[in-house]
């Protein structure tokens, strides 16, 4: 009687489904919540509270802080980027084309800094690099104060997954006859390289450069650990708004939305008409580096810089957490007292809005991954439309979040749950939609014409033929809106007040603005860190179950 039931229900939205109307609905409601709740908020909030920068205008030392901000934002970004790329491309190389059996090993390990959220990342590096108690480089007679060098530190390490991630695949789907036929000729493998093999690959290295880039200007919670009195964008605005000062944080955030997406539309219509600049090949040099002992001491230097400056401290954080596990440290948090009855409440805070993000992002982002993927709107259109949905990647997350808080704080009957939803929603947007999009253009246009030809329904092409073979896509991108929003601090340090997240609470703790020890902070941390690779976990086995 059930199965009767649903079949009925399914028959008749399949019969709504195959109407005009229906179909059209569908892409205009998901095209309006793109540009009502992604687009508009974030990019007319700020104007709301525009007059405000007079405050800065006005006031000399605050505009010299505003500034300088402002530059070491971009400075830092772009210095990361390209570091990133010197250091970063080795490693992916060599997992790529090394036959080493500990190949699977290192990659696996690279992906440690996205596993971890961003705050674990940054009191770590911070116990690590820092003149704290347990940090093994005190022993050494050295120790780098909070400040800049900490920032660079913490950006490499978090950022250099990226462009290994990135260039790894470049390199597994770069068919290599050209290299072949250069080595035919006699072409040293240095020479091939730099020659034959980066030039092809110029598009994934400037898709790995923004992603790089946007990683770093982007990021708050955890460089607001490390960054003591230093400030850049995020790190000002925080400070700001901790002041209480609206003035600054209008006049920075609106800087950095305009700036990041003019810079991130230069770079993307100049990089792939930039040219690689030396093509001379230098023969007895570049002999000398295509030696096997060159070879070993770039693998082995690449190793060693991935071991120090990203593995290690990211991984840190265990030390304290063994001393938790002893000082009763971890019966006070498994009671709830004292502060950790709030970090719990935080927690459920966390995983409750991941979870709504989740939902509302798949409901939304699908008919427009559908739009981008099959091109509905036409060439111009869809490129627009594509541009549009990146537009809160390009962002720094807390400068969005605070044209969003001025945004949805305007409407006064909106809660603060739910500013904090749609801040998440608007920051997590784009990786759905990206993944989901991807996906369909692999599936052949022409299954789905036959399938209608042979008189199915809209509705069953996408539940038989669609869904079937994006599954699996469906299920990453709900992972990665999930982490994204779990893990998510810059914006939602701008838009909350009352209600606390897990990132943001941990933060107030590095701080000290909450009296926490060491021991509490790498405990919260590790119980942050545990449930977000228990949820992934779940999530992982449910898709290899099905499959």
């Amino acid at each position: 009687m059930a199965e009767t039931i649903q079949g009925k229900i399914f028959r008749k939205f399949e019969e709504i489904s195959s109407t005009p109307f229906a179909r059209h609905f569908i892409y205009i409601l998901a095209l309006l919540i793109l540009i009502f709740f992604i687009l508009v908020p974030p990019l007319l909030g700020i104007t709301f509270k525009f007059s405000l920068i007079g405050q800065v205008l006005n006031d000399g030392a605050l505009l010299s802080r505003a500034k300088g901000a402002i530059f070491w934002s971009f400075a830092i970004a772009f210095s990361i980027a390209f570091i990133d790329l010197i250091f970063a491309l080795p490693m992916a190389w060599f997992i790529a084309r090394s036959g080493s059996k500990w190949v699977s090993v290192i990659d696996a390990l690279v992906d440690i800094p996205f596993i971890i959220p961003t705050v674990a990342l940054g009191f770590s590096n911070l116990l690590f690099w820092s003149t704290s108690e347990i940090s093994p480089l005190r022993f050494l007679g050295i120790s780098i104060p909070a400040g800049l060098f900490l920032v660079l530190f913490l950006h490499f390490a978090f950022s250099y997954p990226v462009i290994v991630r990135v260039m790894v695949g470049e390199l597994l789907s770069y068919k290599s006859i050209y290299e072949t036929a250069a080595k035919t000729l006699g072409a040293r493998s240095f020479t091939i390289a730099r020659t034959v093999t980066l030039p092809i690959l110029r598009p994934g290295l400037l898709a790995a450069f923004l992603l790089a880039f946007a990683r770093s200007l982007s990021e708050t919670g955890a460089t607001v650990i490390v960054a003591g009195v230093f400030e850049n964008g995020p790190v000002f605005i925080k400070n700001m708004k901790d002041a209480g000062l609206e003035g600054p944080m209008v006049l920075v955030s609106f800087t950095l939305i305009i700036a990041s997406i003019a810079v991130f539309a230069i770079i993307r219509f100049m990089g792939p008409r930039l040219k690689i600049p030396i093509n001379r090949v230098y023969p007895n040099p570049e002999k000398s580096l295509s030696g096997k002992f060159s070879v070993l001491t770039r693998d082995t230097s690449t190793l060693l810089i991935f071991a120090l400056f990203v593995f290690i401290p990211s991984l840190f954080i265990t030390v304290p957490v063994i001393g938790a596990l002893t000082d009763g440290t971890l019966q006070k948090a498994l009671s709830g007292t004292g502060i950790w009855a709030y970090y719990w409440q935080a927690m459920t805070n966390s995983y409750i809005i991941g979870i709504l993000v989740t939902i509302l992002n798949v409901l939304a982002g699908l008919p427009i991954a559908i739009l981008i993927a099959r091109k509905r709107l036409g060439r111009l259109g869809t490129a627009i439309l594509d541009a549009a949905v990146n537009v809160p990647i390009v962002v720094p997350s807390v400068a969005l979040g605070v044209s969003l808080s001025l945004f949805w704080k305007s409407i006064s009957f909106l809660p603060e749950f739910w500013i904090i939803v749609f801040a998440h929603m608007t920051i997590t947007y784009t990786y759905f939609v990206q993944a989901m999009a991807a996906s369909i253009e692999q599936i052949p246009e022409e299954m789905e014409e036959t399938a209608r030809t042979l008189g199915s329904r809209p509705l069953n092409v996408f539940r038989r033929i669609i869904l079937p073979l994006t599954k699996y896509a469906v299920m990453s991108g709900a992972i990665l809106t999930f982490t994204r929003s779990i893990d998510e601090t810059g914006a939602t340090t701008a838009v909350s007040s009352q209600i606390k997240t897990a990132p943001v609470l941990l933060v107030s703790w590095v701080k000290n603005t909450v009296p926490a020890t060491t021991s509490d902070i790498a405990l919260g941390i590790s119980f942050l860190v545990l449930t977000s690779f228990i949820s992934l976990l779940i999530l992982r086995l449910l898709v290899y179950r099905r499959k």
